[in-house]
């Protein structure tokens, strides 16, 4: 999905929908939101998945070793730990509220296993295209702990966590030129209200993941716990929580505008590409 609807008042909702059910690495079951039949993409995004369970047997196993190319990352947690291993050296922790910002690149072999802590855990994964110039750039990371994590009032019982992007002074850490992402956590108590500006033609994308959210400041598009909204373009949001407020992920970049040939972990620009990718992975050469 590329194209964005122009608006000059304000951004709206464009499409909306539910994730579904689906399993990753050794079987653990989470939602797929975007990378999915009815959003397969929305440029510069190719996935979005929330992870959550009580039950440590459903997500244990964890995502053992499997690599990437072309793309970059995003893994956000809400709750429990998951330790990140890679085949170049590279171990982190991420704990709640952590955020780890992996650029692939030309290449890494990595596991991502959950650390079971009061059974409970939850959070996102969020996969972000590379333009052709920066597909085999060398691998990097950007890990962040909570308390690291920048932070905004946007209204009254309302507040963000910034990721990446800014709103007013407040600056995300993550560094990522390309695309030029925002990500925010926002928090909204009962029926609190927020106008947040945004780059006026980036994608963007909000996925309610607590209470209900109306969108737009005209006849406002409502969104319920599990929807995501697609916005149009514009140079803010207005969003407005319902009476038992909400929590939601307000997402978007500059779209890269290439093609996209994809096959499982390997995001390129054309099948040569992607065959060269597995041909470079099989040999050892990531």
């Amino acid at each position: 999905m590329s194209g964005l609807e122009k608006n000059s008042q304000g951004r709206k909702v464009i499409w909306s929908g539910q994730g579904m059910a689906t399993s990753d690495g050794a079987g653990v079951r989470l939602t797929r939101i975007i990378g999915q039949r009815d959003l397969p993409d929305l440029d510069p995004f190719l996935l979005l998945d929330e992870f959550s369970s009580d039950d440590p047997k459903a997500y244990i196993a964890g995502f053992p070793d499997h690599p990437h190319r072309g793309f970059e990352t995003v893994t956000y947690m809400l709750a429990g730990r998951m330790r990140h291993r890679d085949n170049k050296g590279h171990e982190g922790l991420l704990r709640p509220g952590s955020v780890q910002w992996m650029t692939a690149g030309r290449g890494i072999v990595h596991s991502e296993m959950p650390e079971q802590e009061e059974g409970l855990l939850r959070g996102f994964q969020l996969w972000i295209n590379l333009p052709a110039r920066e597909k085999l750039r060398p691998p990097r990371y950007q890990e962040f702990a909570p308390e690291r994590i920048p932070s905004a009032d946007v209204g009254v019982g309302a507040s963000a966590k910034i990721l990446a992007g800014h709103i007013g002074g407040a600056h995300g850490l993550i560094e990522a030129g390309a695309t030029q992402p925002f990500y925010f956590d926002l928090v909204f108590r009962d029926a609190a209200a927020a106008e947040i500006p945004l780059p006026e033609d980036h994608s963007g994308f909000v996925y309610v993941y607590e209470g209900d959210l109306g969108i737009g400041e005209v006849a406002p598009y409502r969104l319920a716990r599990g929807d995501l909204g697609v916005l149009s373009s514009g140079a803010s949001v207005r969003l407005a929580a319902g009476a038992a407020g909400a929590r939601a992920l307000l997402v978007g970049g500059k779209p890269i505008g290439e093609p996209i040939v994809r096959y499982g972990p390997f995001v390129m620009n054309t099948r040569e590409e992607v065959c060269e990718a597995m041909a470079d992975f099989q040999a050892g050469r990531f």
